[in-house]
């Protein structure tokens, strides 16, 4: 099960910055530091997103990561030719990424989103909350994920709040397809 269990890494600039040098450093660090299968560039506040991006596909290739992301920005994904994380908001652009070619993983938080993102072709979805993590409301925990999971033939992603083994292992034990975080790979 481990093989197929991801690790899926999701950058902030809280964290990373939006200087081009320290972000790649950073960057770097963690690629080679962690186990990192799927990778997202998330930055809702850098006025240098394109720039970044392109170092952030151009290192995750350097580290051979499986499946690399931009998080909300679909045009620019089409340009750079890379997966996208759609929000829970842009069910409508799934289409657009599918004519694209592109791996599309939308975010879900009930089980409405859940259908409506199998209905819509998406390949994965992000589930979340999971556990407690600041202002993304009340977390679902473990016993919903595994019920969720069972129910849907799609690839199910936890999200929030992971932050340590001790919850990657409460994760794998749903079985689904791995877990999404920004403070675990920190």
């Amino acid at each position: 099960m481990e093989d197929n269990f991801n690790y899926y890494l999701i950058t902030d600039p809280k964290y990373y910055t939006n200087n081009k040098t320290t972000f790649k450093e950073k960057l770097e660090n963690t690629l080679a530091n962690k186990r990192v299968d799927i990778a997202c560039f998330r930055d809702k506040i850098s006025t240098n997103y394109e720039e970044l991006a392109k170092v952030f596909l151009h290192t995750c290739k350097k580290f051979n990561i499986k499946q690399i992301i931009l998080n909300e920005n679909l045009e620019l994904a089409i340009k750079l030719n890379c997966g996208i994380h759609l929000t829970s908001k842009q069910f409508d652009k799934i289409k657009l990424a599918k004519d694209a070619n592109l791996f599309k993983i939308i975010s879900c938080h009930n089980e409405e989103d859940i259908k409506k993102a199998i209905q819509n072709n998406a390949d994965a979805i992000t589930y979340s909350p999971i556990f407690e993590t600041p202002n993304k409301g009340k977390a679902k925990g473990v016993d919903e994920l595994k019920e969720v999971n069972e129910k849907y033939p799609i690839k199910i992603i936890a999200l929030g709040g992971i932050i340590d083994e001790s919850h990657i292992n409460q994760i794998k034990a749903c079985k689904t397809d791995g877990f999404a975080s920004i403070r675990y790979f920190i």
